[in-house]
């Protein structure tokens, strides 16, 4: 719509569907890998509901064979969706889609494990950032440069989400192997990389401003990232005190969203 492309309300309730569906079917395939080396089940500094996983496998509410199968049949349930999509917009679709899936898969599941490798933020950077673009695919009909860097800031708080999460796991995820940045880095020093995605976020805003690629109101979605900046200083104070993170994750994911909403109502409101 920001480009002067007028939005097929029919693909965009079907991209968000399928969006969801995928995302849901990721955390539930990550439940499910937890538990099988785990985690959840070592991790007593859990802060419930935001980390930890959602218990299902622990409080007896889902086998772990019924929690594998509720994932996969997640994302098999995905397919057919993706499929049309790519059938009424082109096939160009089909490279995203297939990555998105891969990544979402490939982030708990064995051989890969990326998260436990220490690329678990990188996929989440990119699959959100493929979501954007995917999106945007899915109207316009081939790919652009504009999304990926609109949707940059977003995917980057949204790692930080991911990244601030990880503090509670901590001990657990080192005790089984998870070894993403949280676990690698000395806690100060992983403190810091919070505030780091942040500025990146504004960075990328400020560029894309001072480029005029979005309006001068667009930075008006910057201020969100005054919670962040709130969140980074309670990470800081409190990165060994997971008790103590349960309102820097709250604000971490109201900076997600209120950036995220800003800047879409924004870009449409000044192509209105």
């Amino acid at each position: 719509m920001h480009d002067g492309i007028p939005p097929d309300l029919l693909l965009v309730a079907v991209t968000i569907a399928l969006a969801l569906i995928v995302h849901a079917a990721v955390n539930v395939l990550n439940d499910y890998y937890d538990a099988l080396n785990g985690t959840d089940d070592a991790n007593t500094e859990r802060l419930f509901p935001f980390t930890g996983g959602s218990r299902f496998i622990q409080n007896g509410i889902l086998t772990p064979v019924q929690t594998a199968r509720f994932g996969y049949a997640l994302l098999a349930t995905a397919i057919p969706g993706g499929l049309w999509l790519a059938a009424q917009v082109g096939t160009g679709l089909l490279a995203i889609g297939a990555a998105g899936l891969f990544i979402g898969w490939a982030y708990s599941a064995a051989p890969f494990k990326l998260n436990s490798r220490g690329v678990g933020e990188v996929c989440v950077l990119a699959g959100f950032l493929g979501i954007v673009i995917g999106a945007d695919y899915v109207q316009r009909g081939q790919y652009d440069l504009s999304p990926a860097l609109f949707g940059l800031p977003y995917a980057l708080l949204v790692t930080n989400l991911l990244y601030i999460n990880q503090f509670p796991d901590r001990k657990a995820d080192a005790a089984t192997g998870k070894k993403h940045w949280v676990v690698r880095l000395r806690l100060p020093f992983a403190a810091r990389v919070y505030p780091l995605l942040s500025g990146l976020a504004l960075g990328v805003l400020l560029m894309l401003q001072q480029r005029e690629m979005i309006p001068p109101i667009a930075l008006i979605s910057a201020i969100p990232l005054l919670l962040s900046l709130r969140a980074a200083i309670m990470l800081g104070h409190h990165a060994a005190h997971p008790a103590a993170l349960l309102p820097a994750i709250r604000l971490t994911i109201a900076a997600m969203l209120a950036h995220g909403i800003l800047l879409s109502v924004l870009l449409v409101w000044d192509r209105s």
